[in-house]
């Protein structure tokens, strides 16, 4: 498994690639995750800060190879690894001896995915994480949007041309890869979800409330309407925040939560408190892995107002916890929720977002409903329906090895 972002860095490629990698430890494969070294904290911690237990055999079977990396000017909270190091991660690499390269990333540890598997002739299997085109004007707005999107495409066109054969997370991705006209086998492949972190006993539950009530004074007595992801304008935070308070105006006893860190974290606490909701609202910041499932349980509705998520990881945990979701239907969120499975998918429109939530918010009956069907729903993203698929993937990827 090559990819540039890992334990500690937060996103949906960590934990698509640290889901996988040991959903398949546990089926008895060997994998090596190979990645950008972080100067902080140690995978010990990272591992505690996570809620993955310390002693899990399949952790301990897991091997990383950290490469020595440096900053990036345009994202403070990633890496970059150093190109001197391809030697250095080829000889281990070839101590380890894999079968099968599998790239998650497309910067310089994708080169060196690349690159390794076309020296020992071994199939390069690519997962396309990430719309590029969308997000990249956020990291470097000062160039041109179509000098951008023109350099991003054709580095992704390089990168899909190398593979033997593409994973896409969503049917929009795929869209995307025939858009570019590069010849190669896809397949439709979601993040699998371990279900045990979200299974929680009412004991456990009634200490985390107790926990946030004396932390978060602001939510004693009311009802949590959880948003949780990076906080950062591309999510379309200031959707919800602007809604929340004609929502509070029916409902007194609501409070809205903000679970994440991002760049926009300040901008988004002055925008809860310019609109009137600031005593309302609350943002936790960074919460460890194990915090954030709790949050989920005892929250009463999940709203994803993004526009651009490919995958949406955060809406299908939510739904594992038998919270209903509000989103709105865009990207990943159309195929996660096929319609209104688990609550309800909407337009753009706050009009109708707000009446969705009220719904849910007024009629008990129709709440638990919901809440059940979230949880049966959520079960076709749980990682143990999807690893036997993707060892398939890695089978049939031999086949189309120099296409």
């Amino acid at each position: 498994m090559f990819t540039d972002t890992y334990w500690p860095r937060v996103n949906g490629v960590t934990v698509s690639v640290d889901t996988f990698s040991l959903a398949l430890v546990k089926a008895g494969h060997e994998v090596m995750i190979v990645c950008s070294e972080y100067p902080a904290p140690s995978m010990a911690d990272t591992i505690t800060e996570f809620g993955i237990e310390k002693e899990d055999p399949a952790r301990e079977k897991l091997k990383v190879l950290r490469v020595p990396s440096h900053s990036i000017f345009f994202s403070s909270e990633d890496r970059m690894a150093k190109l001197s190091k391809r030697g250095w991660v080829e000889s281990r690499l070839d101590a380890f001896s894999p079968e099968v390269v599998h790239i998650n990333t497309e910067f310089l540890i994708a080169d060196f995915g690349f690159g390794y598997a076309k020296k020992r002739r071994l199939p390069a299997v690519y997962t396309f994480h990430t719309i590029w085109e969308d997000y990249a004007i956020n990291y470097l707005p000062y160039l041109p949007d179509g000098l951008l999107r023109f350099i991003i495409q054709k580095g992704q066109r390089h990168l899909l041309k190398q593979a033997s054969l593409v994973i896409v997370p969503t049917p929009q991705i795929e869209e995307i890869v025939k858009k570019y006209r590069v010849k190669k086998e896809i397949r439709r492949l979601p993040t699998g979800i371990d279900p045990a972190l979200f299974t929680h006993g009412e004991k456990e539950l009634a200490q985390f409330r107790n926990s946030m009530k004396k932390k978060y004074p602001a939510i004693k007595g009311k009802r949590l309407l959880l948003f949780a992801g990076r906080v950062s304008k591309e999510k379309n935070i200031s959707f919800i925040i602007n809604l929340f308070p004609e929502l509070l105006a029916r409902h007194a006893d609501l409070a809205l939560v903000i679970a994440g860190n991002g760049p926009y974290l300040d901008y988004f606490k002055d925008e809860a408190k310019h609109c009137g909701a600031g005593e309302s609202c609350v943002f936790t910041g960074y919460l460890e892995r194990a915090e954030l499932a709790l949050t989920y349980a005892v929250s009463h509705i999940f709203l994803m107002p993004s526009l651009t998520e490919t995958q949406g990881l955060v809406t299908v945990e939510a739904m594992l916890s038998g919270i209903p979701v509000v989103a709105i239907g865009a990207m990943g969120t159309v195929q996660l929720m096929e319609g209104d499975q688990g609550g309800f998918m909407v337009r753009n429109d706050r009009g109708e977002f707000k009446a969705r939530v009220l719904q849910l918010l007024e009629d008990g009956d129709l709440y638990r409903r919901k809440s059940e069907e979230a949880r049966r729903h959520a079960q076709k993203w749980t990682i143990h329906s999807l690893t036997g698929q993707l060892v398939e993937i890695y089978r049939k990827s031999f086949q189309f090895m120099g296409r």
